[in-house]
């Protein structure tokens, strides 16, 4: 008998029909002489529709009564879940966050996971019971709700699987795999059969919006192997796995864009030892992460020092700079919102030279101008005109032949 751990996505339960098909699927994986804990998101769109209602109510709503509300999202969906499995004769039980103890830290609208108590999980399944449990929440020590943000239903599947060790995790949505690029964009995008930890997090960072980086990050931690395909149709997905698992190591198996990113530059900063450590503590204090950095040296002893941040926190570094702009004493401040950050992801780079040159060549050759470059040993990304993603996206998945990854 083998313990499998199964997460449906808002789309896979959107509604009645699609819930009662979820359910044919699990009692089909029950009757198979398997246990079976499954996770679900909230129907659909019900959490943008709780949220719209909050805004209607506040501006500023208390983050615990934000997580009182967001959670009750997923309570319904559990709750008709098990109901569709009671109908077709099988026993099921569906548990909140709190019932089955999600311990989570303080931090409402975006706690971290702790532990979990594994207890009432094992209660259930010792009855033969199939566990439909809500995803997304959890309960901290004041045993209020919280909830784990974006992505959090992902996470709460892979927590759940490392702590009952689950022979298999399989995530389930409207998308059948990790593909080498966004379909959408690219019509020869191949799907993956297996993918790294390190690539799929590296590809879920920037900007492939497939599985939540939190949930990959647990997953390398625990080595829990997980399986991503779609609840819609029997299409084979794909494997998440430890790179030394791997039938070989490509040297590129993805491209993906990131449309968030901002650059900010902050033009005719003195040259002093310091300035740049408390420019960037100072938007750190703030909550403001930098990603890229360049600082560029002028005349006179100034300096232009170029850094990229993500769209939502533009007005929080916007009052930062102007805050410190007496002791930073720069001269003027530019904003360039016309930019994305374009990124190849493999493990075989790091054992291949000339892929940076490889990547910058063909852009070059294709009149796409390099802003920006960070690396990492499984990584290169540029920042580009804006304009240019898609004609840069298509350009490199050519290149790199990732329409035959699969040969």
């Amino acid at each position: 008998m083998s313990l499998i751990v199964q997460k449906y996505g808002g789309s896979s339960v959107a509604n009645t029909d699609l819930i009662k098909k979820v359910a044919k699927k699990i009692v089909s994986n029950y009757r198979s002489d398997n246990q079976m804990i499954v996770v679900v998101s909230a129907m659909g769109n019900t959490t943008d529709h709780l949220i719209g209602l909050m805004n209607e109510i506040s501006s500023d709503p208390d983050p615990r009564e934000v997580d009182m509300l967001l959670t009750t999202g997923e309570q319904v969906s559990i709750a008709l879940l098990t109901m569709a499995v009671h109908a077709l004769g099988c026993p099921a039980i569906s548990l909140t966050g709190s019932q089955i103890e999600i311990k989570t830290d303080e931090k409402h609208n975006r706690a971290m996971i702790k532990e979990i108590d594994t207890s009432r999980i094992l209660k259930e399944l010792n009855q033969d019971k199939i566990i439909i449990v809500a995803g997304f929440q959890g309960i901290n020590d004041n045993h209020d709700f919280t909830t784990l943000g974006r992505g959090g239903s992902d996470t709460t599947t892979v927590a759940i699987s490392a702590a009952m060790e689950a022979d298999r995790c399989e995530i389930y949505s409207d998308v059948d795999g990790i593909y080498t690029a966004d379909p959408r964009t690219i019509n020869s995008a191949s799907k993956l059969n297996y993918i790294s930890y390190e690539e799929m997090l590296e590809l879920a960072n920037l900007g492939a919006n497939v599985l939540h980086p939190r949930a990959v990050e647990l997953a390398k931690i625990y080595d829990v192997e997980l399986y991503i395909a779609s609840s819609f149709n029997k299409k084979r997905g794909t494997i998440v796995r430890g790179v030394e698992d791997m039938e070989g190591k490509k040297n590129i198996v993805g491209v993906t864009c990131d449309l968030e990113d901002i650059k900010i530059t902050v033009e005719k900063v003195p040259d002093k030892p310091g300035i740049a450590g408390f420019l960037f503590s100072s938007l750190a204090d703030k909550g403001v992460n930098v990603d890229m950095i360049i600082q560029n040296l002028q005349r006179d002893n100034l300096n232009d020092i170029t850094f990229t941040i993500k769209k939502n926190n533009v007005n929080k570094a916007e009052k930062v700079l102007d805050d410190i702009k007496d002791e930073l004493n720069f001269e003027n401040l530019e904003i360039d919102t016309e930019v994305a950050k374009i990124s190849i992801v493999g493990a075989g780079m790091k054992s291949t030279p000339g892929i940076a040159a490889q990547m910058f060549k063909i852009l070059g050759e294709n009149n796409i101008n390099i802003e920006m470059i960070t690396t990492s040993e499984i990584k290169i990304s540029c920042l580009i005109e804006r304009n240019m993603v898609d004609r840069a996206l298509n350009i490199l998945h050519k290149e790199f032949e990732l329409d035959k990854i699969n040969d």
